[in-house]
């Protein structure tokens, strides 16, 4: 069966490369807005799903396709990408010293045959970043690297000197749980 990863992201590549799956890649040009009212894990699901269903409704065939969605949460506010160096040093100076969580929202659309499957979840883990200077951050910005994150950083990059202690999946805070996709795979009639 067809699997088909509904992002352009390179980290999520590399993760589902783990898996030794054959699979393509159809970049998912759906509108991701926030709805008003839900929890940010509900908002996570429901942005993945919405990856998912874009590409699924593009393609056809017995197919798989897999869509994710991540975001930064502190105290109930979610952390986008920034839209500029200045919503980067903003974003950044809130997190800095402090916990937070980052929730991955997975959802994997199955359609073989007739039979149609939706396995929508979502993985938190909680990262801590350690106190930084200004001029760190503003050197971690100057990278150019913060800008197509959530929460203005990547756990796996030059960035990776500044997270003190994670509790919970790394792949979560990459992009990808691909803890769940595997078990989700795994539980999918080939």
């Amino acid at each position: 069966m067809k699997i088909i990863l509904a992002s352009k992201s390179p980290r999520r590549k590399e993760l589902l490369d783990l898996l030794k799956v054959k699979y393509e890649i159809k970049v998912s040009n759906a509108e991701e807005t926030l709805e008003k009212g839900l929890k940010p894990e509900e908002q996570a699901k429901k942005l993945a799903y919405i990856k998912a269903k874009t590409v699924f409704d593009e393609t056809e065939g017995d197919r798989i396709i897999i869509g994710s969605d991540t975001m930064v949460v502190k105290d109930g506010k979610i952390y986008g990408k920034p839209k500029d160096k200045e919503d980067a040093l903003k974003i950044l100076k809130e997190l800095n010293g402090q916990k937070h969580e980052v929730i991955t929202g997975l959802a994997i659309l199955v359609q073989k045959g007739n039979k149609y499957q939706e396995h929508i979840t979502y993985d938190k883990t909680q990262v801590k970043i350690k106190d930084m200077s200004e001029k760190e951050i503003i050197n971690w910005i100057d990278t150019g690297e913060a800008y197509d994150k959530a929460g203005a950083y990547a756990i796996q990059g030059e960035f990776s000197i500044f997270i003190e202690k994670i509790d919970g999946n790394y792949s979560t805070v990459v992009g990808l749980p691909i803890h769940k996709v595997y078990d989700i795979l795994k539980g999918i009639e080939k």
